[in-house]
């Protein structure tokens, strides 16, 4: 039974204790601390109603969750629109379409079936900042609660957004759907049994793309570990290869993280999913006269994207790990592009969330333009591999000592302190990034280099160095 409350929402697994995993009482406590500091954070005239949109993957307590939280929401005086099964990025959209105050995303991402989370959405559609989020955690933990009274309490009306979040998509100029149409290509779509399987089909459909699907019933039942790693995909790379089709497509359970398989069957690695899609937008901005041709990932992303953006001319950024992070600084230097390394695609011309939707867009666009196969796009691209480590520590003050001591060891390099230390040799074109767990006593190791094996022994080294600064 696990239980994680961070700035960020409410996760845990399905059944169990309240405080040890996700239990209805721990639903409506979070529920309403969310719906009283949406009247905080947004005063409205008195007798002016909120209105909060509430999506939701297709786990297999979605639903039940759902009826809570939007019982929750009415019983605060709050009206609610439900989206019913959507996507993340179209909860996201359908925050900004229907002018509502916040949203409520059901979804524990990539995270196996027994667990769901609650993800809180501001007015644009946007995760809420720390303080927003530190706020609701405080409330929800007060209990100090006071509900309306039988003649204010909320509505509850129904709305599918796929569609209007799609025309979204297919609106933007860098999506050339004709040139899309024309390319003729065959996918073979792997959603998880999740909402991926409702909305991806329509948008291949439209893009006049022939979908196989693969585990696209939207009953929940994953048919593997849900997380889109290449591990995780031998069935859709197996399929790739069988029907010859051009490409795979994998989605995790809310569709914002997106990863591609090549005609062969190999991966295409789900770090370049954002560097694809980059190269191509700051191709067609450097093409158009464009200026400030910017892109950001987090500090755990590959250098892959860096590379790509000075190629072109441009200048590239790195926040502090989490989508809030990314998404504040790309508004802060105004890129044209940007997201995360695990596949997620954040295109500001459209909205500030990863979207999957838009990801598929724009990489076909770009295949369809440059007229060759996904694996001899992928050697376009520099090479480099990440490797993942970890430190176990038994008292979490350690992780502070560690961290300040490995500046020192590491004072010669580039260092970067915006989130743990990242040290960077760029004589070697390699990095290691070191940050504490939000949940765990332990700091999270992540290593890069031109090489697979060079990556994985520059993670052991600097964990080996770390692991001797704590016995020290």
């Amino acid at each position: 039974m696990t239980l994680i409350k961070s700035i960020s929402g409410i996760r845990g697994t399905i059944g169990g204790k309240p405080g040890g995993a996700l239990t209805p009482v721990d639903i409506v406590k979070f529920t309403y601390a969310y719906c009283h500091k949406l009247r905080e954070r947004r005063p409205k005239p008195a007798g002016e109603r909120y209105t909060v949109v509430v999506g939701r993957d297709a786990r297999i307590s979605g639903e039940m969750v759902e009826n809570i939280v939007c019982g929750t929401i009415v019983s605060c005086g709050v009206d609610v629109i439900k989206a019913g099964l959507a996507s993340t990025p179209t909860t996201e959209m359908a925050v900004m379409l229907s002018g509502a105050d916040g949203g409520i995303i059901l979804t524990a991402s990539h995270n196996p079936r027994q667990w769901n989370a609650l993800k809180l959405l501001n007015e644009k559609g946007e995760f809420l900042t720390a303080a927003e989020g530190q706020a609701v955690l405080d409330c929800a933990e007060s209990e100090d609660f006071d509900f309306s009274d039988v003649g204010s309490i909320g509505a509850v009306t129904e709305e599918d957004f796929t569609d209007r979040h799609l025309d979204k998509v297919l609106a933007l100029p860098a999506v050339d759907a004709d040139a899309v149409r024309k390319a003729g290509f065959t996918v073979v779509l792997d959603a998880v049994n999740s909402v991926g399987g409702i909305i991806m089909p329509r948008l291949l459909s439209r893009l006049g793309v022939k979908c196989i699907e693969l585990n696209c019933n939207p009953d929940g039942e994953f048919a593997h570990n849900p997380e889109p790693l290449p591990k995780n995909l031998e069935e859709l790379s197996a399929t790739v290869v069988r029907e010859n089709a051009d490409l795979g497509i994998s989605v995790d359970p809310d569709v914002d993280r997106l990863a591609f398989i090549c005609e062969n069957g190999e991966p295409f690695v789900e770090e370049y999913t954002l560097v694809s899609v980059a190269d191509y937008l700051l191709s067609r901005a450097e093409a158009e006269g464009e200026k400030n041709l910017v892109t950001v990932s987090n500090l755990s992303s590959s250098r892959a994207l860096r590379d790509i953006t000075e190629k072109h001319g441009g200048h590239y950024y790195a926040s502090a790990v989490g989508e809030v992070n990314v998404t504040t600084l790309m508004r802060e230097k105004g890129a044209i592009i940007g997201g995360e390394g695990n596949g997620g695609v954040i295109y500001p011309a459209i909205h500030a969330g990863r979207d999957a939707m838009v990801g598929v867009a724009l990489f076909l666009s770009n295949l369809a333009h440059k007229k060759m196969k996904v694996s001899e796009l992928k050697k376009t691209y520099p090479e480099y591999h990440i490797a993942k480590n970890k430190i176990e520590l038994s008292d979490k003050s350690l992780i502070d000592k560690i961290l300040n001591r490995l500046k020192e060891i590491y004072a010669a390099e580039d260092i970067n302190t915006v989130d743990g230390v990242k040290i960077s040799f760029e004589a070697r074109r390699e990095w290691v990034h070191l940050r504490r767990s939000n949940t765990e006593p332990i700091i999270r190791i992540y290593s890069e280099a031109p090489t697979e094996s060079r990556a994985v022994e520059l993670g052991e080294d600097v964990r080996k160095v770390a692991e001797d600064i704590m016995k020290s």
